[in-house]
């Protein structure tokens, strides 16, 4: 089915110009010996968008050890740069790790961490494990891979940029931005029904205008994009052992599989995702016989809406016309089913506390941020949608 619609509905919302930090202070944290010309790159990065690069090179003579003088210089900045290489380092008798990895646990999930790891290099076992560590944690990071100093100078470079973005504030009308994201979702938020619970997210970007012409939207390019995405991309939406639909409807463009993943994408770059909330049980998914919605299957749904947003807000508008977004989400699922931690469901996997009679009609979640904390702050999103969901499902 393709339907074709020349009108754009796309509603219009002021922005001023953000208010960017003024000054921040960046630490730098990676080894010293050997890797002198990365650390000036990221130095360079720092100082060329008018920030103070916190080195321990530069902290000269004190009363204090130099880790224990690089930690109180940590403790002060507002971002830390962590640069991985291929050399673990010397391990510290008190801590009884590197001096970066003692840096590393000091201000994870405190601080924002833009790490960069150095591709094509060989790492010694401590290193290999430390890079899986750090990549692994998935609250506070943004993450990178560089092979040389120029090109790490040019990520940081960007990096901070973008986290000025994702942290600018700057007056918005919120108000209508996040009810054009809510008006995209599903009237019917909770409905009876014996299949899969559903997962709605609607991204919505503004100032509001045509991002897409109906000939790119139209494009059989754009959706091999976008299905190739959502079936190779980190996390994936769809499933390769199934087909899928697409067409126009109206103004947008959708991708679905059968009683699956649907994927929606109109003239504006507004996003509608269709998630089905499928528990995993031991490395298997399955939403048969489910007594509950289980919270971190959906805190892993909408980051999975989350980082597929980005990636295709970062395709179809690659020069940020859109600066700012609004996120709605709801669930839809029989009206029995209720919600667990997946620690409760553990303790009683085959029994729980089911509904009796229906339950009323609740309004979706929302917040609204700049663009760039769909990178940055992703897992924080995914928290400020989840909860006010766990409330609706709990009460």
């Amino acid at each position: 089915m393709r339907t074709y619609c020349s009108t754009v509905r796309c509603r219009r919302f002021l922005i001023a110009s953000p208010a960017f930090e003024a000054h921040m202070k960046i630490f730098i944290s990676s080894l010293i010996t050997g890797y002198e010309p990365l650390r000036a790159a990221a130095r360079s990065a720092v100082e060329v968008l008018r920030h103070e690069p916190v080195m321990a090179e530069d902290f000269g003579a004190r009363p204090t050890s130099p880790q224990v003088a690089c930690l109180q210089g940590l403790r002060d900045s507002d971002v830390v740069v962590l640069i991985l290489c291929d050399r673990y380092g010397y391990v510290q008798g008190r801590s009884g790790v590197s001096p970066t990895h003692e840096e590393y646990l000091e201000v994870r999930g405190k601080k924002p961490i833009l790490m960069f790891v150095q591709e094509g290099v060989e790492y010694d076992e401590q290193q290999a494990q430390f890079v899986s560590e750090a990549q692994s944690w998935q609250q506070g990071h943004f993450r990178a891979g560089f092979k040389t100093a120029d090109e790490l100078k040019d990520l940081v470079t960007r990096a901070i940029h973008d986290y000025q973005l994702a942290n600018a504030a700057g007056p918005f009308d919120t108000a209508a931005l996040l009810k054009a994201a809510a008006d995209l979702l599903p009237k019917a938020h909770r409905i009876s029904h014996s299949g899969s619970p559903m997962l709605h997210v609607a991204i919505v970007g503004g100032p509001s205008q045509r991002i897409l012409r109906p000939a790119e939207l139209e494009a059989t390019a754009l959706a091999e994009s976008l299905h190739q995405q959502a079936l190779f991309g980190a996390p994936r939406l769809f499933t390769p052992s199934k087909g899928i639909n697409f067409g126009i409807e109206g103004s947008a463009l959708f991708l679905e599989q059968e009683y699956g993943a649907r994927i929606q994408v109109d003239e504006c770059g507004s996003l509608l995702l269709r998630l089905p909330l499928e528990h995993s049980e031991n490395g298997r998914r399955q939403n048969f016989g489910m007594f509950a919605l289980i919270e971190e299957d959906v805190v892993r749904e909408l980051g999975s809406a989350i980082a597929y947003a980005a990636s295709t807000l970062d395709r179809i508008d690659s020069t940020q016309r859109l600066t700012h977004i609004a996120l709605a989400a709801c669930i839809e699922a029989s009206d029995h089913l209720g919600w667990r931690t997946q620690a409760e469901q553990d303790a009683s996997p085959n029994s729980g506390a089911m509904r009796m009679g229906g339950v009323q009609e609740q309004s979706a979640t929302q917040v609204d941020r700049p663009r760039a904390a769909l990178r940055f702050e992703a897992h924080t999103l995914a928290e400020d949608l989840m909860v006010p969901l766990r409330r609706q499902w709990k009460n």
